[in-house]
Order: C-alpha cells, then sequence, then structure tokens
C-alpha cells in the first residue's frame, strides 16, 4: 500500500508536468493519485502549505522564465503557451512573481525566481509517536454553522480559526454544548466537499445532535463510516495542522487505508484549547482498497 499512495501522489506531479502548456482539470489531476478532488487537494494542501492552483502557477511562470531566457521565445507566445489571455495578464503574474518582466528576461536582464517540480520522496519518521484506532460507526445528525474556504495562500489555515472566535465570542459554541446529544461527544469541526467554483471546501462548526429544527442553525448529515481517529496533544490550532501533516506524510503512506468521500472531523473536547495538554482528536474516513 506504501507503494500505492507514493506512487498515486507522483503520478498526479508527473501529470501536472506534462501538461503545463494545457488546460488543467483538478478532477483529472486527483485522478491520478485515486482521490476525489477534495480529498486531493486537501492532502495536496495540508503536506505542501500551498494550494495546487498556486503550485501550478509557479511552475508554469517557472517554465516561462525559462524559456524566456534560454530561446527564442516572444511574450505573447508565452502568455499563450501557459493559459494567460493577454501578453498583459502575464507580464502582472510574471513580474509578480520573478520581480522583473517578461521582456528584461528574454533581453538577457534579470534574474528569475525558479519553482521546482514537487516530488515524492520517502523520508524516515516516526519519532513523535501517533495514538490511533479504527471504529466504525452509524450515520448521524450534526447542526450547527458552516463558511467556505480557498486553499490559496492558507487562507483556509488562517481563516477558520477566525471563525472559532467568532463562534466563541457570538456564544455558539456554547449553545451547540447544550445541543450535543448525538453520537459524538465534543463540539466538530467538519471539512467537508463544496459545489462552489470560488472556494474549496465547506467548514462547519458543529454538534453532533438528534434534535430536529435547531434555530439559526443549518443541518448535515455524515454518513455510516469505518473512522482513523487520531489523539491530538497541545494548544490550537498549531498541533491540529501539525497532526494532520503528521497524517498525511507517516500514516497513509504505510497504514494499507484508503480516505472514502465522508467529511471528516476534528473533535474538541473540554477545557482550554490555549493549554499545553489541551486533547482533541481527528477523525478520517478510511476504507480498505
Amino acid at each position: 500500500m506504501e507503494v500505492t499512495w507514493l506512487e498515486g501522489l507522483q503520478k498526479a506531479l508527473d501529470y501536472i508536468e506534462d501538461h503545463l502548456d494545457e488546460k488543467l482539470e483538478i478532477a483529472e489531476i486527483a485522478m491520478q493519485a485515486s482521490l476525489s478532488s477534495f480529498h486531493f487537494q486537501r492532502t495536496f494542501s495540508v503536506l505542501t502549505d500551498t494550494s495546487i492552483g498556486e503550485y501550478i502557477r509557479r511552475r508554469r511562470l517557472s517554465a516561462a522564465g525559462q524559456e524566456l531566457m534560454n530561446q527564442n521565445l516572444k511574450v505573447i507566445d508565452a502568455a499563450i503557451k501557459y493559459g494567460y489571455e493577454s501578453p498583459e495578464a502575464f507580464t502582472k503574474a510574471f513580474r509578480k512573481q520573478h520581480g522583473t518582466t517578461p521582456s528584461n528576461i528574454r533581453n538577457g536582464k534579470g534574474k528569475l525566481t525558479i519553482y521546482n517540480p514537487f516530488a515524492i520522496q520517502i523520508v524516515l519518521k516516526g519519532a513523535e509517536p501517533m495514538n490511533v484506532k479504527i471504529v466504525e460507526m452509524d450515520k448521524f445528525q450534526a447542526i450547527g454553522k458552516k463558511k467556505s474556504y480557498s486553499y490559496k495562500q492558507g487562507e483556509n489555515l488562517r481563516e477558520i480559526p477566525l471563525f472559532w472566535e467568532e463562534a466563541n465570542r457570538d456564544s455558539t459554541t456554547a449553545s451547540l454544548v447544550e445541543w450535543n446529544d448525538g453520537l459524538i461527544k465534543g463540539l466538530l469541526g467538519i471539512c467537508a466537499e463544496i459545489t462552489s467554483t470560488t472556494k474549496d471546501m465547506d467548514y462547519w462548526i458543529a454538534a453532533a445532535s438528534t434534535k430536529e429544527n435547531a434555530d439559526g442553525y443549518e443541518t448535515i448529515t455524515i454518513p455510516q463510516s469505518k473512522w482513523a481517529v487520531f489523539e491530538v496533544h497541545g494548544p490550537m490550532p498549531d498541533s491540529m495542522q501539525n497532526t494532520w501533516k503528521q497524517i498525511y506524510a507517516e500514516w497513509f503512506p504505510k497504514s494499507g487505508y484508503v480516505q472514502t468521500s465522508s467529511p471528516q472531523l476534528e473533535v474538541y473536547g473540554e477545557g482550554s484549547p490555549d493549554n499545553a495538554d489541551y486533547y482533541s482528536e481527528i477523525w478520517i474516513p478510511v476504507d480498505r482498497p
């Protein structure tokens, strides 16, 4: 299974390189890794700290810069080749990455900022222990509030903690605790797929509840699933984000499990999230291939 997981991600990266000068669809890239678009984008974002869209943009501008420097390529041809609607749009993006214009590079002036292709490597890890269990659970309902986020420029990592601060200030979290009579105890952060064309994920602050018609809250149904449940120890949000990275970098490659399409859960217990011994969990829906 380790080979399958790692080779799938590498296959997706190779596919991007082979099609930099063509239209790239996230769904097609994700298919190379045998993942849904949502899970591929989330996996990529967690592992690399950048969005797949930003990575593609950097690679295209890197390739364009090298061609302008080393080949007799016109600026307008470079713009068209790498998917820009006009030389002006291409020049603006090019200057943002390289700090100079395409014309300067073509004329032997200025320097390039090159982002080389990512490559999957096997790195010896595991010094930090991971406590994980596999559980099965029937479908359940959760109620709460949701917002939509992009992976671009780390928007999700930056804005989700602010969403929690807002929910604490307006008593949303206190209210949800009172409604929490469902299968999972504690407040939930739910990472779910989205149909929006401008955002990449829905994030819910919610609680498992059997109650109906909770005023001011939306409802989401979490399907029956097998879950990999990971312990998280330490203050938020760093401990949660670091554990996500460890799961994708260390646990999945050798676990024998694959993600399924259900939402992912962050489960927050009682106590202050700022405390060094704060306890929370990550629940990822999994299955054997």
